[in-house]
């Protein structure tokens, strides 16, 4: 009878510190590609509010270890800004992958810089965003990443011709 109690204390005690402790959900890669490819276009919709819709309402935007968008009207925010900046901007996604427990999206930006204030220039980047899905199936946390240096290069002198 002990040996039983005991096994349910710690079936228990496995069900009850999975159900608190994680915030993310497992999604298919399917799922994750599909996911994707919505989020992408977007990004390339000019609707802001559309790509925070895919942020849960108390998520966070990270852009290159800077200060996060904290919530969808920060994160309606910051893409605002790029989407104001970079009118003809499109996003596409170039693959999802895991590293770890996190979903990574993949991908490739595209825009002119013919905002307010822009320099003209063609911009092409590519990038990642390190993901944590919420149990709803939103994201709860984006970390992206893409290399600032030669952002503000092309922004400078334009993007290289493609290959």
């Amino acid at each position: 009878m002990q040996r039983l109690s005991t096994v349910w204390f710690l079936i228990g005690t496995i069900l009850l510190s999975t159900a608190c402790t994680s915030r993310e959900t497992p999604m298919k890669q399917m799922d994750l590609t599909d996911f994707g490819t919505r989020y992408a276009a977007a990004w390339s919709s000019q609707n802001p509010a559309a790509l925070a819709s895919f942020y849960a309402d108390n998520g966070t935007l990270t852009v290159n270890a800077g200060p996060p968008s904290v919530g969808r009207t920060a994160i309606t925010a910051t893409a605002s800004s790029f989407m104001t900046a970079f009118p003809d901007m499109v996003v596409n996604m170039t693959q999802m992958s895991r590293q770890g427990d996190h979903p990574v999206f993949h991908w490739i930006w595209t825009g002119t810089n013919t905002g307010p204030g822009g320099t003209g220039r063609f911009v092409r980047i590519t990038g990642y965003e390190e993901w944590t899905i919420d149990r709803d199936g939103l994201i709860a946390e984006s970390k992206g990443h893409f290399d600032e240096a030669e952002y503000q290069r092309q922004l400078k002198v334009g993007a290289p011709p493609v290959p």
